[in-house]
């Protein structure tokens, strides 16, 4: 797996490395707005309160996520709310926690139809036309796998990622669990753990296999209708 901005660039060249900064970027700021969106629509304004509605990245993530995404790949974001503002109490927390997973993986979904979409015209097309496609897929393809794993990532029931979240929107006890201060103080190394256990290795193989099931499947139709038409 490639390290940071610098890898893409030896993997995959200069296309690789824009393609894998540009989602990087993207996928954390469309993950944040998510968490917003479904914060507001909750009935809490604190998102807007602390001006965070916005597409600006240095909002969500501040310049040492961003440097950090460059150098080694990790990065990550925020967006402040207030659970005691939300509509459905304990509950909203399954909507408002699991937006940015939702849309991340939403994101990842898009991104290997259109990588299934290029695999089907591969070799359909030539010249110009046919390295348009190849940077299409390069590009879709570092797009589904950045998502994927972002929103799987995510999901794990592990303060403090948004599964621990979502989880306690369900269980009171975990909701207790959580809240307790030697949790939370725990919660950047965790963090660590998950990311250097070999937990991503197995998230990354995960939301791989099923994209490529997935972008096959699109690819299967975009021949058949290209070999009828």
């Amino acid at each position: 797996m490639a390290i940071g901005v610098y890898g893409y660039y030896q993997e995959l060249g200069v296309a690789g490395a824009a393609a894998f900064v540009f989602w990087g970027i993207a996928a954390v700021t469309l993950h944040e707005l998510a968490h917003g969106w479904a914060a507001i629509w909750q009935g809490d304004d604190t998102p807007r309160t602390y001006r965070r509605m916005t597409w600006n990245p240095l909002v969500h993530m501040g310049w040492l996520s961003i440097i950090m995404l460059l150098v080694v790949g990790i990065f990550w974001g925020m967006m402040p709310t207030d659970p005691s503002k939300y509509r459905w109490g304990r509950r909203g927390r399954i909507i408002v926690s699991g937006a940015g997973p939702a849309m991340n993986l939403a994101l990842a979904i898009l991104c290997w139809t259109a990588y299934g979409v290029a695999v089907g015209l591969g070799g359909r097309v030539a010249g110009e036309d046919a390295t348009a496609v190849n940077r299409l897929a390069q590009f879709a393809l570092i797009g589904g796998a950045l998502n994927g794993m972002l929103a799987l990532f995510n999901m794990l029931p592990i303060p403090p990622f948004d599964g621990a979240s979502v989880l306690a929107g369900f269980s009171r006890r975990y909701y207790i669990w959580m809240h307790n201060p030697n949790v939370q103080q725990w919660g950047f190394f965790i963090v660590l753990v998950a990311m250097f256990s070999g937990v991503l290795g197995i998230i990354e193989r995960v939301t791989t296999t099923g994209g490529v099931y997935l972008a096959a499947f699109v690819a299967g139709i975009v021949r058949s209708a290209a070999a009828g038409a």
